[in-house]
């Protein structure tokens, strides 16, 4: 019995562990093509800060009403 065991387990392991092709990005590093300007810079902060702090504030700003809420 341990010897069938053993034979489905060495043969059912490799197709368990996946490819044995490590999986690597393809990073490149080098100057960008064009220069950002500072008012592309502010939109693109103001942006991140608005889409991750809003929500945040929203809840913050409201949490009386949720506690109130039963």
């Amino acid at each position: 019995m341990s010897g069938l065991l053993r034979t489905v387990a060495s043969r059912a392991a490799p197709v368990l562990r996946g490819p044995a092709v490590p999986l690597r990005a393809n990073l490149h590093a080098g100057p960008a093509k064009e220069k950002i300007g500072t008012v592309e810079t502010i939109i693109g902060l103001t942006v991140f800060s608005v889409t991750i702090l809003g929500p945040s504030g929203w809840i913050l700003s409201h949490l009386e009403d949720y506690k109130n809420k039963q």
